[in-house]
């Protein structure tokens, strides 16, 4: 079984130069990819596979244009990486499944340093407090004991080295023997998601919305103000450049590093309770788990909620559910977007079609009443059309 493990690096100066040099040239490449195949494509009326740009780049660009031999400096197995992950995006584009590939930007996509085991006979090298990365040498882990290390057994498949606000962290795939998969009880488990309360649950649990808490609502005061303060250095520099011509950005560059910090810590926030909502969930050990396909891109056109909806993370809180429930052996029932739960009596069946978003209780004809996001919850739990994911 293959499980994946990210934690936070810390790297020395020299070993960052060499990350910063790595992240970079396989920008580079990947845009140089997407405009070598547009120029051939607009001449030639031709699709310029991964395998032929490496080939056309190491034989010939790169003999043709010496200036740019500092490509050959960084790790070749990311070069290949990031031309790999340009073809798959064209990939996805012919199968109509994403837009036309754009290029990355600097400070802004998300370039990461790809490192593999290269055959069976090496390994990468993971201790309690350290891991030795091709190119990089060892790199301090600031967990220490999260990845498990490798004299027990576990090897480490391949990896990415990425940058997010000026903190570096590893992401590795490991190969791991699957676990006994627990005894489930009888009984299922509906969950209805929210913007009042993040979930609320047929057994009673209803879990919270973080985003109403006073610590995030003390940081997103204060990312409001570092965002002005970094407005206000934009609209500064505009005037300086026609009075002066070209100007520095150093002060620029810390105030946007200050505005990412924050970003960074409201959504680590976020995503920890989201992983401790769903290990909660699963600790159940429910036969199933009811959850509903919510049509997120449609909830967030409505601008009074659009900003609710996002800071929620409804998509990434059922990607994390999928996972555990697949390895623990619960199934995941979807339920579709179209299904009334809200409106439903989950005593008689009947419907309510007339039910505003307003009315937080829901009351029946035939005298049962119960909370709206309740009683939701019950009709998912005991819902006969679904499909599993």
């Amino acid at each position: 079984m293959l499980r994946s493990y990210k934690t936070e690096l810390n790297p020395t100066p020299e070993q960052i130069q060499q990350i910063n040099k790595t992240i970079g040239t396989c920008r580079f490449i990947y845009n140089f990819y997407l405009a070598h195949n547009k120029e051939i494509y607009e001449s030639e009326k031709k699709f310029v596979s991964g395998m032929e740009f490496q080939k056309w780049l190491n034989h010939v660009y790169l003999k043709e244009n010496p200036e740019y031999s500092w490509i050959k400096e960084v790790s070749s197995k990311s070069v290949k990486q990031s031309i790999r992950n340009a073809e798959q995006a064209f990939q996805r584009f012919f199968k109509h499944q994403s837009s036309f590939p754009r290029c990355k930007k600097k400070n802004q996509s998300n370039v990461k340093m790809y490192f593999v085991k290269t055959d069976a006979k090496t390994i990468i090298p993971c201790e309690r407090h350290r891991m030795k990365i091709p190119t990089l040498g060892w790199v301090k882990l600031k967990e220490k004991g999260y990845i498990p290390v490798t004299k027990y057994g576990y090897m480490i498949k391949s990896g990415t080295v990425s940058c997010k606000a000026g903190r570096y962290y590893v992401s590795v795939l490991i190969d791991m023997p699957e676990k006994e998969k627990p005894q489930l009880n009888d009984g299922g488990l509906g969950i209805d998601l929210g913007i009042k309360e993040f979930a609320v649950m047929s057994n009673h649990t209803i879990k919270k919305n973080r985003n109403k808490t006073e610590k995030i609502k003390k940081l997103e005061k204060q990312l409001i103000k570092e965002q002005r303060c970094l407005s206000r250095k934009y609209e500064e520099l505009k005037k300086r450049k026609k009075k002066k011509g070209e100007v520095t950005r150093q002060n620029i560059q810390k105030q946007v590093l200050k505005v990412q910090k924050l970003h960074q810590r409201i959504d680590h926030i976020r995503t920890d309770y989201i992983n401790k909502c769903v290990n909660e969930i699963v600790k159940t050990k429910p036969s199933y788990i009811t959850i509903e396909d919510l049509n997120i891109r449609g909830m967030r056109k409505n601008w009074h909620l659009s900003k609710a909806v996002a800071s929620q993370k409804f998509y990434e809180f059922r990607r994390k559910l999928e996972a555990k429930c697949k390895e623990l052996g619960i199934k995941l029932r979807m339920v579709d977007r179209w299904y009334p739960s809200s409106k439903l009596c989950h005593k008689c069946g009947c419907m309510k079609k007339d039910l505003k978003l307003s009315d937080r209780e829901y009351i029946c004809e035939c005298g049962y009443r119960a909370d709206r996001d309740f009683n939701a919850s019950l009709n998912l739990r005991d819902a006969f059309t679904y499909k599993i994911v």
